[in-house]
């Protein structure tokens, strides 16, 4: 399969994409609070913020598109393990107990498929502070470049995951969805990010680091597999039509073990790394 490829994109390539649902929950606002006052002062100082950030930021991201194979809980991707986590509480639904695994072809059918992987990041230091303050005597100001730095990395992924749709894998090379329906993940296929319930364990980002060198985006990590900058992004492109989100939810004291086994890792690092699963 091909190398990973690098994509850069300018504020005004990303900024249609911004999800300001999240961004004002972020700031303790809810959807029906859009038209308060605050909030409308809120996106207005955001906006300009955005602006100002046009001229000096620029957003990295990199993707790789890997031959892939189920294999149990594991994917297989480009020859190297990738376990994952399945769901061990019944799921409210009373249907199957589900693992990303499931949407992506068994090795024992003999045929490959494809499984992408992607980071994005927003530079850590940017904007600089405006001449009349710092960080330190602008709190505001501070907390404002954060949550939208945040919400830049994820609509970078969108704007990403578009391209990668419709031309680099081209699953899908037919797709016209406008941006509120892209937000609404009406596409096909699924992106489910690292931390995030269907794929929770944050330290495979050191797997995903060997199969796409994020340090080329000016991402590092940390001993638990926290990715710096902050606002970054990484994790799974799947295509299947039936993919769709999911909680992992709490994990026992066997898939623990099991887990561990399939990482090739001590129980007790899992158990550090999974603490919040247990």
């Amino acid at each position: 399969m091909p190398d990973p490829q690098l994509l850069t994109y300018r504020i005004r390539e990303v900024a249609p994409y911004i999800n300001w649902v999240y961004f004002y929950h972020a700031w303790g606002f809810k959807p029906t609070d859009t038209g308060h006052p605050q909030a409308r002062q809120l996106q207005a100082d955001a906006l300009r913020l955005l602006d100002e950030m046009d001229s000096t930021v620029s957003l990295r991201c990199i993707f790789r598109l890997c031959r892939a194979n189920a294999e149990g809980d594991d994917l297989w991707l480009d020859g190297t393990r990738f376990p994952l986590l399945r769901q061990q509480r019944p799921p409210a639904n009373g249907g199957p107990h589900l693992c990303l695994s499931d949407f992506v072809r068994p090795l024992s059918c003999g045929k490959a498929d494809t499984v992408g992987l992607f980071a994005a990041t927003v530079p850590a230091g940017h904007p600089s502070p405006s001449p009349a303050s710092t960080p330190d005597n602008d709190p505001y100001r501070s907390l404002l470049v954060q949550t939208l730095s945040d919400r830049l990395a994820e609509a970078a992924t969108e704007r990403l995951h578009l391209y990668v749709r419709t031309k680099a894998w081209a699953y899908a090379p037919d797709e016209h969805l406008s941006i509120p329906d892209l937000l609404a993940e009406r596409f096909q296929g699924i992106r489910p990010a690292v931390g995030y319930p269907s794929l929770p364990d944050q330290s495979v980002n050191f797997i995903l680091d060997q199969l796409l060198g994020m340090s080329s985006i000016g991402i590092t990590l940390t001993e638990n597999g926290a990715m710096h900058p902050h606002s970054s992004v990484s994790g799974l492109m799947l295509a299947h039509p039936a993919a769709r989100y999911f909680s992992v939810g709490p994990i026992g004291q066997d898939q623990l073990c099991d887990y561990a086994r399939r990482r090739g890792l001590p129980v007790e690092v899992m158990r550090k790394f999974l603490a919040a699963l247990l």
